[in-house]
Formats: structure tokens, sequence, C-alpha cells
């Protein structure tokens, strides 16, 4: 079983011109395979998302946004889950009511990203944002049973790439997630000080060991406050995480 790249370039070559033998050659495939890929058997037309899969296709036509999909894998991080087991996988990702541009920022990044459509389906207290799509598993190779502290969330290298370049939307999908931004309240001798800070809390030291990389990935100090959370607190940090995070609304 040959892949899918290798047969689309092979009838790219053809169809722009090569002989059959040619484009056996270009690809390093044997003659009567590629006649079977260009003549008896050409390739399917692509339907819905598989038009736009990055990682299926290296000629998408309309070019996924990294940006928006390293946002929206800090919010699968946090507060999504992708189902598997239906005929046609679903993303959703819980957003609470309290912050309706979170929400609509969410469902942008599903259209930017793959989706073809995005519902908003109320629950008790929050918005679960989805969208149907045979590829998602393909962009959420984190994807597995059971909850995610729970099992190991390991980047692969060409998301490891995508959040390099991309850090700042990347925390900014994390805070949006399991973050948030508090005004810290501090008594020391008697007089009461007040300075705001950013927290993380996860139950995964996976994805806190994601927040703490793509935090320093932007020069931004942290430190542990407690097991399971992080916290952003010197007051030049801060101030990167308004500009790359601001406030949830």
């Amino acid at each position: 079983m040959h892949p899918p790249e290798i047969r689309a370039r092979a009838r790219r070559l053809y169809l722009a011109g090569a002989t059959v033998a040619e484009a056996a050659r270009a690809v390093g495939v044997s003659y009567p395979t590629v006649r079977h890929w260009c003549k008896i058997r050409p390739e399917p037309k692509p339907q819905g998302t598989a038009l736009r899969c990055f990682r299926c296709r290296t000629d998408v036509g309309n070019p996924t946004d990294l940006g928006q999909y390293a946002y929206l894998l800090g919010l699968y991080l946090g507060d999504g889950y992708l189902v598997t087991t239906a005929r046609v996988p679903v993303l959703r990702i819980s957003c609470a009511d309290t912050w309706p541009d979170l929400i609509d920022a969410c469902a942008d990044a599903m259209k930017r990203v793959l989706g073809m459509e995005v519902q908003r389906v109320q629950q008790q207290g929050c918005i679960s944002v989805q969208s149907y799509g045979t590829h998602w598993p393909c962009l959420l190779p984190q994807h597995g049973p059971g909850r995610k502290h729970e099992r190991p969330i390991i980047l692969a290298d060409w998301q490891r790439e995508i959040v390099t370049a991309h850090p700042g939307d990347f925390v900014r999908g994390l805070f949006h997630s399991d973050g948030c931004r508090v005004s810290n309240r501090v008594t020391v001798r008697g007089k009461a000080y007040v300075y705001p800070r950013y927290l993380f809390t996860n139950e995964s030291a996976d994805i806190l060991g994601l927040c703490q990389w793509a935090l320093s990935l932007l020069g931004v100090a942290w430190k542990m406050n407690r097991r399971n959370s992080l916290s952003v607190a010197r007051r030049d940090a801060v101030a990167a995480l308004d500009r790359h995070v601001g406030p949830k609304s």
C-alpha cells in the first residue's frame, strides 16, 4: 500500500503532461501501478474535510491558518474532546456561557482550521462548540480513551513545529480554556497590595509541561504555585501575557 501523497504526486505529474513511465520513475513506483492510478482507476474526488486536511494533502486549496490551529490545539487540550466512535468523528469544546467572545473565537478557529460547519449546543452552564469531520483525528492525534490526565499527552513533531512558530496562540488557547487572570491581594507590614497575575490549572502533568514550554518560548517567567497549577506574577511577564492572551470576554 503506497501513501496517498505518492499517488497524488504521480497523478499531478501525469496530468501536467508527463508520460506514465516518466511519472513512475519520478515517484519510484512500478509502471503498472502508476498506470492503474492514472488511467484505469483515477483518484476519487475528495469530499468534505478531506479537501482541507493539511496532514493528508500537500496541495490544499484553502491552506490552514496555523496560528488558529495552535489556538484550537490549546483549547482542545484544556476543555475539548474528540469523539471517534460515531460514524463521523466530532470535535467538541466546552465554553462557559460567561464568555460569549470566547465562544465566537472557538467557533471561528474550528472553521478556519478544518470545520465545514460548526454547531453550538447549549449545555448546563456552557456551550458545546462542535464540528463533525472525518479528518479531525488527523489533526488531533492526542485523542484517545479516558481522561487526558490519565494517559500520556505528547505533541507530534509537526505539532511542535507549529507551536514553536506560534507559541502565543497556543498559550492563548490554553489560558482561555483552563486559565484565568486574577487580582492577587497581599498584605505586607500592614499595607495592602493588589497586583494582577495569571493562573493555569490542569491535572495533566504533560499539559502543564506544554504550557511551561510555550511560556518559556515567549520568554514569560512562571512558577508552580501548586502541584497542578502554575502562576505568572512578575509585572513584565503579566504584561507579556496581556499582549498574547488578554482577558476572557
